[in-house]
């Protein structure tokens, strides 16, 4: 028997007869194999390469039209207002009060420009000299963490030296001298206006000095309606800790304009009062970075700000709560509420609380100004 196989389009079997089969195999057609020649291969990477270098440059690019976009084309404008040291709009009239009511910026900073105005020709001492003093009233920071007492070292004005410290760790640790015993002082002032407040509220009846003594720190706080509970809720320290971040992060540890020209700590807004034009600010807008004579003065705004601003209710409030608690306030917690005080937000908080933490800045929030002498004002 012959066998024959052939390929061919169709399957079919024939039969020739009996001493011949023919089989035929249908195979489907088959797609040959292309071959790839080595110029096909380099364009195919190259677009590849293409496509991805137009891919990343995109979104490299990408950030920078849109920044680019919203400063010369966006015309919608967003102001932080927590920045205004009075509860209500500098120098303008609240629209849902009366004209009775408003809050005069007089009534509620008159302590603070009688500080600003107690040292008007203070001299700008070097930062040699400066460390030189903390060297030789023997203040250093890792005796105060341990011990947890601070020499009374008064600075009216930051050296203008400080930025030239290239030591990161030195640079925070000199800042935090300066400022340190600032925050203290003006906690301890409104520590004995609660002593006299509390005396006060335990009396059955109060003298005329008293009632004098009231109404002078009801137009402090800004309480019109002249109510003690509101009173003990705004006359209440901050937390060091919390000061010394918040110092340093508007004032990039003591090196910003504000604070070597008009002594901001804190980038208090005024509308009425003597300040510093930030630069990127466009002609006819209202706002100022207020300008002090004296540290002194800022920090005292500072604590008047956070203690009488509506924006801080909820601060006060979470505040208040741990007094009533009989816990010592937490500045982490306390931060949580300052997230109107800049406009990058909760992002704020985050900054504020790696501070404090990065820094072991609590490490002062008990700590005890030792009182003044003869021989360190002489040094002074």
């Amino acid at each position: 028997m012959k066998i024959k196989v052939s390929k061919k389009k169709k399957s079919k079997i024939t039969t020739h007869n009996n001493s011949q089969l023919e089989l035929t195999f249908v195979e489907s057609p088959k797609k040959k194999n292309k071959v790839i020649s080595p110029t096909q291969t380099i364009n195919s990477i190259s677009r590849i390469f293409l496509s991805s270098f137009v891919l990343v440059s995109f979104f490299y690019i990408a950030p920078i039209l849109i920044n680019f976009a919203d400063k010369n084309f966006n015309t919608k404008e967003y102001t932080n207002n927590s920045k205004k040291i009075l509860a209500y709009t500098l120098n303008k009239r609240d629209k849902n009060k009366k004209e009775s009511d408003a809050l005069k910026e007089e009534d509620l900073l008159l302590d603070i420009f009688s500080l600003n105005n107690l040292e008007t020709d203070s001299v700008r001492l070097s930062a040699s000299t400066i460390k030189q003093l903390f060297e030789d009233t023997g203040y250093d920071l890792n005796d105060v963490r341990k011990k947890k007492l601070v020499k009374p070292v008064a600075l009216t004005l930051l050296p203008q030296e400080i930025k030239m410290i290239e030591n990161t760790k030195k640079r925070k640790e000199f800042f935090i001298q300066i400022v340190l015993p600032l925050i203290i002082q003006e906690n301890n002032n409104i520590k004995l206006d609660r002593k006299t407040l509390f005396n006060i509220i335990n009396k059955s009846n109060n003298t005329n000095s008293e009632k004098q003594w009231l109404n002078k720190k009801y137009k402090q706080y800004g309480i019109k309606s002249k109510d003690l509970s509101t009173l003990k809720i705004r006359m209440d320290e901050i937390p060091v800790s919390l000061a010394i971040a918040q110092a340093a992060k508007e004032t990039g540890w003591g090196t910003s304009r504000f604070a070597q020209e008009g002594n901001a700590l804190f980038g208090q807004w005024t509308w009425s009062g003597e300040g510093l034009k930030p630069k990127e600010a466009k002609e006819g807008e209202g706002h100022k970075v207020m300008k002090f004579n004296i540290l002194q003065a800022s920090v005292r705004a500072y604590q008047r700000n956070l203690n009488t601003h509506s924006t801080y209710k909820g601060f006060r409030k979470a505040r208040a709560k741990l007094r009533d608690s009989n816990k010592p306030l937490d500045s982490i917690e306390l931060s949580k509420y300052l997230n109107k005080y800049a406009e990058t937000g909760n992002q704020y908080v985050d900054v504020l609380q790696k501070i404090i933490k990065q820094n072991k800045l609590q490490d002062f929030d008990d700590a005890k100004l030792l009182p003044s002498s003869v021989d360190l004002e002489s040094l002074i």
